[in-house]
């Protein structure tokens, strides 16, 4: 089943997260052509000064990173 990652910058508010994982959720249940009950989803605040670290440099040397990111650190 799949569970979907959430990376981000702190800052957001639980609503906020909330809607953006709702609406992840909703493409993913479509696009899947998946019920919502078979998806997970967590949103993981990273701190900047910790970004290149432990997300800009993972997801630039993934193999599985569908979309690379578009600006450099």
């Amino acid at each position: 089943m799949p569970h979907i990652t959430i990376q981000m910058y702190p800052g957001r508010d639980d609503a906020t997260k909330k809607r953006l994982a709702d609406a992840i959720l909703e493409t993913a249940s479509k696009e899947l052509a998946r019920g919502k009950e078979h998806f997970s989803v967590s949103v993981v605040d990273v701190p900047q000064d910790e970004w290149k670290e432990k997300v800009y440099d993972k997801v630039k040397t993934d193999s599985n990173t569908i979309i690379q990111p578009g600006y450099e650190m």
